[in-house]
């Protein structure tokens, strides 16, 4: 192989390299490495843990003062609060799947019910 035809083979894999790029680059929008959408999804996140804390001890505060059972629905509230937090942040995050909702639809989509 000549070099003049290695060169036009390297500036040809160079325009297709560059051409590739430009297409990746417009396929993955504005939300790029040190934008803000990060940002936003890191915020929504962190919200839907604390106010799962926060619901989970205000719950188990009114429930230690209306029964008289200080400090133990504080306390277990708030553990359960920090479980739901946990499992909203996995929801959000896409590593759990939403609940199925059962219905009397669904059940008659069924060879079963189709009688």
């Amino acid at each position: 192989m000549s070099d003049g035809e290695f060169d036009a083979r390297r500036r040809k894999l160079d325009e297709a390299l560059t051409a590739r790029k430009r297409q990746e680059k417009a396929k993955s929008g504005p939300a790029t490495k040190g934008s803000s959408a990060g940002y936003a999804v890191a915020l929504r996140l962190s919200s839907e843990f604390i106010a799962g804390i926060l619901v989970g001890a205000g719950i188990g505060w009114i429930i230690d003062r209306l029964a008289g059972t200080s400090p133990w629905g504080l306390i277990v509230f708030f553990l359960l609060g920090f479980c739901a937090g946990v499992l909203n942040v996995l929801r959000s995050a896409g590593l759990v799947a939403e609940p199925k909702i059962k219905s009397a639809e669904r059940d008659t989509d069924s060879p079963e019910g189709k009688q």
